[in-house]
């Protein structure tokens, strides 16, 4: 079975790049193909032997998808349109990454975000993957959505760091810590993420999926975490998220959790704990006998 991975520069299309074996992946970056064209996306398609095309292309600034909306929802709903229609007239399984801020709109929520469970997303990033969602499903049937949840791994995105990075970086340098203990997410360690995908994509499984690893923390807490694995011993204050304006609402509670999964042969990921361990190792941060 052979992956083409369009988005493949940034951290999970990196990560699908070390988790598989050359002959099995090809990898396209925004040069190599523009998914908000369809006459790009046809003959990218045309041009690749595959059988399961991944869709991580996406705008992903929170805040710039307020500012602007018509790149938001070209982007991450139509681009993901045309390249489901593509992969359906190519006869592939298309893969969308879609992320856990289609939830979040009861403040007062504590209990983990199913599959089953009706999305409401804050902002307008959230609406359109909502909107992406959508029209994946209307193009295709043969489509796995996959709903994750605030990413880190050894690879990274274009930013050059993850969360877990940054707040190692600052501790070693001095910098003073404040981390907002009012948003409640999953941490999700992409090593995992992209090994459960692979698995249940070969399972043969369609729909949408949340994959991330198990429970959930408030930003503070994971923070704490890692520098504790870490055997660092630094303050972090916590704080409010009004402490950083920002010109998107995030979600106060967006925590993911799979009905999906327990009835599949992958099952429920590792805690976030044992990940972020995991990731610590992968790093270099930590040994294995830490």
């Amino acid at each position: 079975m052979r992956f083409l991975v369009i988005g493949a520069a940034g951290q999970v299309g990196q990560e699908f790049a070390k988790c598989m074996a050359p002959e099995d992946v090809t990898g396209l970056t925004h040069e190599d193909v523009e998914i908000t064209d369809p006459s790009s996306v046809d003959a990218c398609l045309k041009r690749v032997n595959c059988d399961v095309v991944v869709n991580l292309a996406a705008f992903h600034n929170v805040d710039e998808c307020e500012t602007d909306l018509p790149k938001a929802f070209v982007v991450n709903a139509i681009g993901a349109g045309l390249v489901a229609r593509a992969a359906r007239e190519k006869d592939c399984k298309v893969v969308y990454f879609s992320s856990d801020y289609v939830f979040g709109d009861n403040d007062r929520r504590r209990s983990p975000y199913f599959e089953s469970d009706a999305v409401g997303p804050v902002n307008a990033y959230g609406v359109s993957k909502v909107a992406g969602e959508q029209l994946v499903r209307a193009s295709t049937g043969n489509h796995l959505i996959v709903r994750s949840s605030s990413l880190f791994g050894v690879v990274t995105s274009k930013k050059g760091w993850t969360f877990p990075e940054m707040i190692l970086e600052r501790a070693r340098t001095g910098e003073p810590l404040r981390v907002v203990n009012d948003q409640y997410m999953s941490p999700t360690y992409t090593a995992d993420l992209v090994g459960a995908v692979i698995a249940l994509v070969r399972e043969g499984l369609t729909g949408t999926v949340h994959i991330t690893n198990g429970g959930g923390c408030t930003w503070h807490e994971f923070a704490t975490a890692t520098l504790k694995a870490a055997l660092i011993d630094y303050p972090i204050e916590a704080v409010s998220s009004d402490a950083f304006p920002s010109v998107a609402r995030r979600p106060a509670y967006s925590r993911l959790d799979s009905e999906r999964l327990d009835t599949s042969r992958v099952g429920q990921l590792r805690s976030w704990e044992d990940a972020l361990r995991a990731y610590l190792i992968e790093k270099g941060v930590i040994s294995r006998s830490s």
